[in-house]
């Protein structure tokens, strides 16, 4: 596989523009665009369709069994877009893994909790793995990965035991086989983030309570100045995944903020943390058998 250069993916917009309420409303079951990905409807409750954009590798077809994996966008269970992961899943694309952006409820276009958030995150992975047949995708090799609170999605769809949407068949395993997470939050206890939307219902929806030998193996992003996921939670994270007997390879970046590793356009410059941290997941997976070589994810010129 050619090595794929940032060049090609520093266009990508990461932030989402601001609508009136009436736009989003009416936005709110509209497929967005991107170039070359293909659109899948996965679910529809709370009057949307809600679809994952599937980016394929060249020359993919139906009947491979590659190697997935799809990404929740963060913003605080309030907003965001799957455009924001939209470099990550072309780049996974280019190495020969299906990289899928997921879209999901939120506060602000469909007036839920984070409850709805995490059911829906399962509702994506147990979609992909019931329709890896026709999709090409291994249903054995899944990853599941987000950052903040998009973080917290996935990692709650590795961990939590509840949380399925009603109606669907629990048989399907909504379990991912990986998680690839981003600053995210693990915690949603009283000392930890988000628990005023969540309170007393915080241990049915918050990672760090729920970590167990089923955890899948997990790597995790960190800035040393993140304001909202403290770097004490990340390591007692680690730590328990340890007692658990699972993998959790902790990454942390001196002095860099929540977002430090958004996208290969930070302020109008080239971040080198996206390449950093794109080529630690590339390693990461590679680790696990998902991709062959080296990170094949270069500097522009």
């Amino acid at each position: 596989m050619k090595a794929l250069t940032l060049t090609l993916l520093l266009g990508l917009a990461l932030a989402p523009a601001q609508d009136s309420k009436k736009e989003k409303k009416k936005k709110s079951s509209a497929a967005l665009s991107f170039a070359g990905a293909a659109a899948e409807i996965y679910k529809e409750a709370s009057g949307s369709r809600l679809r994952l954009y599937l980016f394929k590798p060249e020359g993919h077809q139906a009947g491979d069994k590659r190697p997935a994996i799809v990404f929740f966008f963060g913003g605080s269970w309030n907003g965001g877009t799957p455009k924001q992961f939209e470099p990550h899943a072309r780049y996974l694309a280019s190495r020969g893994m299906v990289g899928i952006v997921a879209d999901y409820r939120v506060k602000s276009r469909q007036k839920t909790s984070p409850f709805e958030c995490v059911k829906d995150g399962k509702s994506a992975v147990r979609w992909l793995r019931k329709n890896a047949g026709r999709l090409g995708i291994d249903p054995s090799r899944l990853a599941a990965g987000g950052g903040s609170a998009g973080g917290h999605v996935a990692a709650a769809t590795g961990t939590v035991p509840g949380l399925e949407e009603d109606g669907e068949d629990t048989s399907i395993s909504s379990l991912p086989n990986a998680l690839v997470l981003f600053n995210p939050v693990f915690d949603n206890g009283p000392m930890g983030y988000g628990y005023s939307r969540v309170k007393d219902r915080f241990r049915e929806i918050s990672p760090i309570h729920n970590l167990s030998k089923k955890t899948p193996p997990t790597i995790v992003f960190l800035g040393t100045k993140d304001k909202l996921v403290p770097v004490s939670t990340a390591q007692r994270y680690k730590e328990l995944m340890g007692k658990a007997g699972r993998r959790c390879d902790l990454h942390l970046y001196k002095d860099q903020p929540h977002g430090f590793f958004n996208g290969p356009n930070r302020g109008g410059s080239f971040n080198s943390y996206y390449l950093e941290t794109v080529t630690a997941m590339d390693r990461f997976l590679a680790s696990l058998g998902y991709l062959k070589g080296e990170p094949t994810i270069r500097k522009p010129d």
